[in-house]
């Protein structure tokens, strides 16, 4: 199987304003990737992952002005109509600050959107990071991702622990796709239909074993629109870049066809 899809020519493309991507957004529906909403501190290495609440809200406010409604992962075969004007948010990791910064923003313009959890980490810290010398970040408990379920929300899996799917045994890769999925549903009591390979990180065997453990989709980090979806287990998402203050980006929140 494959998946045929609107690629851009930056494979590291990154979504910060609406404007410049209206004519591609016509083809196919974006699959936008969110980490932490918040503003990193000092010393965060991976300032990146960080999206200030500010332009989060401005963000949405630009899709609802322009029609924008979100959609579902499971109704993946209805993102091949373009001119839909549909988006799918999507979280990765679970982090609190998506619980606390961006379930109001959510809420106000009527979107919804997935989270990816670590299934092993509920409530816990991002250790993947932190083992690699990042700053300690809480990650949502169980009685924020009953709220975050009750809202409208969906939560997908990101693997037990982080793994790194493609440099671990097959029959571990095997552990962390499975088993996540079981112990979401078992403890949430919602089917875990959707799933996320952690840094991107896949291969045509690790995306057998997620196809095989029932899971409906997955997401990759090709940049690209969803077009004419024929693998909705390798969907391309475009990363949410966190706004830097230059005089570029400055001048373009005045004048957007500038970008």
């Amino acid at each position: 199987m494959r998946l045929s899809y609107r690629p851009f020519q930056n494979k590291h493309a990154n979504y910060i304003k609406l404007a410049p991507y209206r004519g591609i957004f016509k083809e196919g529906v974006p699959i936008l990737t969110y980490h932490k909403i918040g503003e990193p501190a000092e010393t965060v290495r991976m300032k990146s992952l960080y999206v200030r609440p500010a332009l989060f809200e401005r963000q949405l406010t630009e899709f609802q002005r322009a029609g924008f409604q979100t959609a579902k992962l499971s109704h993946w075969k209805s993102f091949t109509n373009p001119n839909r004007r549909q988006f799918v948010i999507t979280f990765d990791d679970g982090s609190n600050s998506v619980f606390q910064s961006a379930c109001s923003s959510l809420h106000k313009f009527g979107f919804s959107a997935i989270q990816y959890l670590v299934a092993d980490l509920i409530g816990g810290k991002n250790e993947w990071d932190i083992m690699n010398g990042e700053v300690e970040d809480s990650l949502m408990g169980e009685s924020e991702v009953r709220a975050w379920l009750s809202a409208g929300h969906e939560i997908g899996s990101h693997t037990l622990t982080h793994a790194r799917l493609t440099r671990i045994d097959p029959k571990q890769a095997r552990e962390e796709i499975f088993s996540s999925k079981k112990k979401l549903e078992d403890r949430f009591g919602v089917p875990i239909r959707h799933f996320c390979y952690p840094y991107g990180n896949w291969k045509q065997w690790v995306r057998n074993l997620v196809e095989e453990a029932g899971y409906e989709t997955a997401v990759t980090t090709n940049a690209g629109v969803c077009t004419d979806i024929t693998d909705p287990f390798t969907l391309p998402r475009l990363n949410v870049e966190r706004s830097h203050r230059t005089w570029r980006t400055l001048i373009s929140r005045f004048l957007p066809w500038t970008l």
